[in-house]
């Protein structure tokens, strides 16, 4: 039961998008001709790690703030439900944290023994932030995620650290034509959390959780969840294009549905419909960055 209870918490939905950009970056590196298993390797265990320390973090946090309560319309938390308690997920917070520093280390001294000092600091530097991240979004007296940051901060570590990141660890250098690779992961991923504020704002706003729907509006929150939707498929096709990667156009397929996906967001009106909306564009992510792994194979 309380493995049952572990594995909910950890909220296994929620990994195929995180590494999204992972993949994406790594057979971008592949397809210029850089490849390390023990980077790819590294890189998808660090970033699970993270994944589900965010995911305590967020439990956790959420329950301190009172946010997971009866009016909450998303699926009930771990601690919401009594079967996991706040110190042993403070615990839990503890041990994802080191297991996600224990795999980074190695992952930014394999990835940047033939670069200069500076780049490895600076890897650190990342490392501990993506912790410090994943854990204060909901968590400390001034939580990110309460004050409406969370998009922003989705978009650099889920986009541009992600991609752009793992990528200069293969290369060993930086290489501006894959930036709408990173962009529109990231775009993708902030579309999510656009989403499950969308669906959360009305508890959110009376709870003192101010994420950025709160902010603007249900009505405004749909524009911009459009312009961020538009924004990835830009920045996708703008690089494939730009790159004269054309069997890597297949990855463009799943728009398709997160299209048809944009269309159902402007028709709800009850916030609470947009859940399985969710599940969509996560898994939408995740397919467009297999099926650009799959091109830079054929």
């Amino acid at each position: 039961m309380k493995l049952k209870a572990w594995l909910h918490a950890a909220r296994l939905r929620t990994l195929p998008l995180s590494l999204s950009g992972i993949i994406v970056g790594s057979f971008a590196a592949y397809a210029n001709g850089f490849w390390d298993a023990r980077i790819f390797t590294l890189a998808m265990l660090t970033t699970l790690f993270l994944q589900v320390l965010s995911n305590f973090a967020n439990d956790l946090g959420d329950s301190y703030k009172g946010a997971d309560n009866a009016y909450r319309v998303g699926p009930e938390r771990a601690i919401q439900s009594g079967q996991i308690s706040q110190v042993a997920m403070g615990i839990a917070v503890v041990i994802m944290s080191l297991l996600s520093l224990g795999t980074a280390i190695p992952l930014i001294y394999i990835g940047t023994s033939e670069m200069l000092e500076e780049v490895l600091w600076t890897y650190v530097f990342l490392a501990i932030a993506c912790v410090l991240a994943a854990i204060t979004y909901t968590m400390g007296k001034k939580a990110y995620g309460y004050l409406g940051l969370g998009d922003l901060m989705v978009f650099i570590f889920f986009g541009l650290v992600s991609v752009l990141g793992v990528y200069t660890l293969y290369a060993k250098t930086f290489d501006t034509s894959i930036i709408g690779l990173a962009l529109t992961v990231g775009f993708l991923s902030v579309a999510v959390l656009n989403l499950n504020n969308m669906r959360d704002h009305e508890n959110d706003a009376n709870v003192g959780k101010n994420t950025l729907v709160v902010k603007i509006g249900f009505k405004n929150a749909k524009r911009y969840h459009t312009i961020i939707v538009l924004a990835a498929f830009v920045g996708l096709t703008t690089t494939l294009y730009l790159n004269e990667w054309w069997i890597g156009f297949i990855s463009t397929a799943p728009f398709i549905i997160l299209f048809l996906h944009l269309k159902k967001v402007w028709s709800t009106i009850e916030p609470k419909d947009l859940d399985p909306e969710l599940k969509k564009v996560a898994l939408s992510t995740f397919a467009i960055s297999i099926l650009f792994l799959i091109s830079t194979l054929l």
